[in-house]
């Protein structure tokens, strides 16, 4: 059988001075730190036999994305089911303390966290990444994939994998900025799910923000 691995790289720090939930809003693209860390990513997957890149549309995934890309001379390929979920939030601050959820009209967003009200169902997000990974992986057979997404895609796409809830607690998920989160396939079975974090000593200097 065949070994083909699906790499699931989160995008870089992005520049969000005001500390909104940007979510699929356009123009947020990544800061100095996260050029650096996608640097970092690229030099990670520099190795490795990449024959495939693909990215969600937003702009600060396709900036993780190009050196990558570029490192393997392979052109970046957007895939709207890499998108960032959607989420009544967006463009709102939701931090705690100062933020939109302080606002009781909001609360009927918050009705069900299982599924989430506030936005894609969970559901949905794992059905579409687990149709692009598929995609992906009988594509790069035998070789490497390189999708460029966002934090809760990743995660939920993690989750369903390995066969654990999709409900959780954000502040838990295992998916920091430009990480990689792996698919290691022996022919089309996952043999497993590596998790690796290339810019893991820059995370103090990160403000990481709001958003995915």
């Amino acid at each position: 059988m065949s070994r083909t691995v699906v790499h699931l790289l989160r995008h870089g720090e992005v520049h969000n001075p005001e500390g909104v939930l940007y979510g699929r809003l356009p123009d947020y693209h990544l800061s100095e730190l996260g050029l650096v860390m996608a640097d970092r990513a690229a030099e990670a997957l520099a190795g490795r036999d990449v024959a495939l890149v693909w990215s969600s549309p937003m702009e600060r995934a396709q900036e993780t994305a190009g050196p990558v890309a570029a490192i393997h001379d392979v052109p970046i390929g957007l895939d709207d089911r890499l998108l960032e979920a959607t989420n009544v939030f967006e463009g709102q601050r939701v931090s705690v303390g100062d933020g939109v959820l302080r606002q009781p009209r909001t609360w009927v967003h918050l009705r069900n966290p299982m599924k989430p009200s506030w936005g894609e169902p969970y559901r949905d997000v794992a059905a579409r990444m687990a149709s692009v990974i598929e995609n992906a992986r009988v594509l790069a057979e035998g070789h490497e994939a390189v999708l460029v997404s966002h934090q809760l895609p990743i995660w939920i796409s993690r989750l369903s994998l390995e066969g654990r809830r999709l409900a959780h607690n954000p502040a838990k998920r295992q998916c920091n900025l430009a990480s990689l989160t792996s698919l290691v396939y022996d022919g089309h079975r996952l043999d497993a799910v590596l998790y690796t974090e290339p810019s893991a000593d820059l995370m103090g200097q990160s403000t990481k923000g709001v958003g995915a």
